[in-house]
């Protein structure tokens, strides 16, 4: 395709779109221009679906050159430029601030927002982060000081003139938190209805997904019926399986670090056993043969063999898409958990039981996937015990009566 030159305020940009097949992104869209500064020629380029997409972000490069921007500056990745400027962007803080606001920025701002230039961020790609982090039960002071964080980095990308607006300044999140505590009070609410529902929501996630990879709708099946984090499977290692009880021993989860993916205990720090439904035995034992003799390979991997987390499973899956178009347009990943365990708790599992699969610290939040009914025949269950504590109780004497003359 033919050159077309640019000639913005101070710099001369020349951009091109070449198409090569056979790629995944087949359209690469490239910049190039020279440095006034140190007269080399530079130039940037990103592969892109169609050419479309090519010809938009060759249209925001020269939109950021109109206003005075650099390609380089104008493409920056959100981790690039918060490492660059942390510094101004902390400005002020007291040094016990600064631990928590750092901490946010390397495990939750920069696994989640850092691949993404910091022109394109928007205040819903910020308002889906944000309640992602809910979902996946962080402590209210830790998605605070998150945002905290985030706030401040992309105040100085204002400040820098890259992005007009601070998307990150955004509001409700409270009331979202809010809203998940109400929710935990009712997981049943979140649970799928039944086996053919879960069926049909990993053969769309499949579908949905690059090369139509199967592996997530078995890790999406695996979670519904094993009442485990995504984490926690994503650890789990095929010397975890016990084939022949069809146990698997909960070791460890897959979270977000510094440098990305890591591994480390499970949320409560103690390993836990869990049952292998006969429904998912051969899913399980197909995925053992794959994964070799080696007890330390991954159960589940990506298609690349890569780590998997519940961010990566959302985006490689179209997961709000697909989970809309199936009328479930509230399901999250978190929420196979809760099918699971509240399917456990309908087959009359019982509730001290329940609780050891489920790793939960407290019986009373486990007791809260008990099909109401249960409910009914305990309270009443209370209503019998209040009534014998008073008929237990010591009646007081009659006063006594004092002769007068």
């Amino acid at each position: 395709m033919a050159d077309k030159a640019i000639v913005p305020v101070g710099v001369r940009l020349t951009t091109d779109i070449e198409y090569r097949p056979n790629r995944l992104n087949p359209y690469r869209a490239r910049v190039r221009w020279f440095d006034p500064a140190t007269k080399r020629r530079l130039s940037l380029s990103e592969g892109k679906a169609d050419e479309d997409e090519a010809q938009e972000w060759l249209q925001s490069i020269i939109e950021a050159a109109e206003a005075g921007l650099s390609p380089s500056l104008a493409t920056m990745k959100l981790a690039e430029y918060g490492n660059t400027n942390m510094d101004l962007a902390l400005r002020g803080l007291e040094l016990k601030t600064l631990d928590p606001y750092l901490s946010g920025w390397r495990m939750r701002v920069v696994p989640a927002l850092g691949h993404l230039p910091v022109r394109i961020i928007t205040n819903g790609t910020v308002d889906r982060t944000v309640q992602n982090w809910i979902a996946d039960e962080l402590s209210r002071s830790t998605v605070k000081n998150t945002i905290a964080v985030l706030v401040r980095v992309m105040e100085q990308a204002v400040r820098d003139g890259i992005i007009k607006v601070n998307p990150a300044r955004v509001t409700g999140w409270q009331k979202l938190y809010k809203q998940a505590e109400d929710e935990l009070l009712d997981p049943r609410a979140l649970a799928l209805p039944d086996w053919e529902t879960l069926v049909t929501l990993a053969d769309a996630l499949v579908a949905a997904s690059h090369d139509e990879y199967r592996g997530w709708g078995e890790v999406v099946i695996f979670a519904a019926c094993t009442a485990a984090r995504i984490g926690e499977i994503s650890g789990c290692r095929v010397g975890d399986i016990d084939t022949t009880q069809w146990i698997w021993t909960v070791r460890r989860q897959t979270t977000p670090a510094p440098g990305g993916l890591t591994d480390k205990g499970t949320k409560g720090k103690r390993a836990r056993k869990v049952p292998i439904v006969e429904e998912i035995r051969p899913l399980v034992a197909q995925r053992i043969l794959s994964a070799g003799p080696n007890p330390d390979a991954r159960l589940f991997t990506g298609p690349r063999g890569g780590r998997i987390s519940t961010a990566v499973l959302r985006d490689a899956t179209h997961w709000d898409d697909v989970v809309t178009k199936l009328g479930y347009e509230h399901l999250r990943r978190h929420d196979l958990r809760h099918t699971a365990l509240t399917w456990f708790a309908d087959a009359g599992v019982q509730v001290h039981v329940l609780r050891r699969i489920a790793g939960h610290g407290s019986l009373t939040t486990t007791q809260r996937y008990l099909h109401p009914d249960v409910h009914k025949i305990t309270a009443a269950g209370a209503v019998l015990s209040a009534h014998f504590n008073v008929l237990r109780a010591p009646r007081s004497l009659p006063s006594p009566i004092v002769m007068t003359r």
